[in-house]
């Protein structure tokens, strides 16, 4: 194998951390961040879209408060966001279609 040859891989693989393996290791961590940072009063929508306010904490799941007098439990990992005061998930991105969808 040629010494170029090892130089294109090398840019290759190179290219490919930077592009797709550092941005979802980032992702992974924010994402753990935010599992381990939630607290009882906070206002959260789960990855199925359902918004409602956390009222236990345990482990591996949490209560939250999705209308009045009702309460379901739902795996802590199944939280997508915290929900901002103005109504918008703390990491929520821009739609690739706009408002429309």
């Amino acid at each position: 194998m040629s010494g170029a040859a090892v130089l294109v891989i090398v840019v290759a693989f190179g290219f490919l951390y930077l592009v797709l393996l550092r941005p979802q290791k980032r992702r992974q961590v924010a994402s753990q961040q935010m599992l381990e940072s939630l607290e009882v009063g906070d206002e959260v929508v789960t990855a199925g879209g359902i918004f409602g306010t956390i009222t236990a904490l345990d482990e591996d799941e949490v209560r939250v408060e999705i209308a009045p007098e009702l309460q379901v439990r739902v795996a802590r990992r199944a939280i997508g966001a915290v929900v901002t005061p103005h109504g918008e998930p703390d990491d929520a991105e821009p739609t690739p279609f706009g408002d429309d969808g």
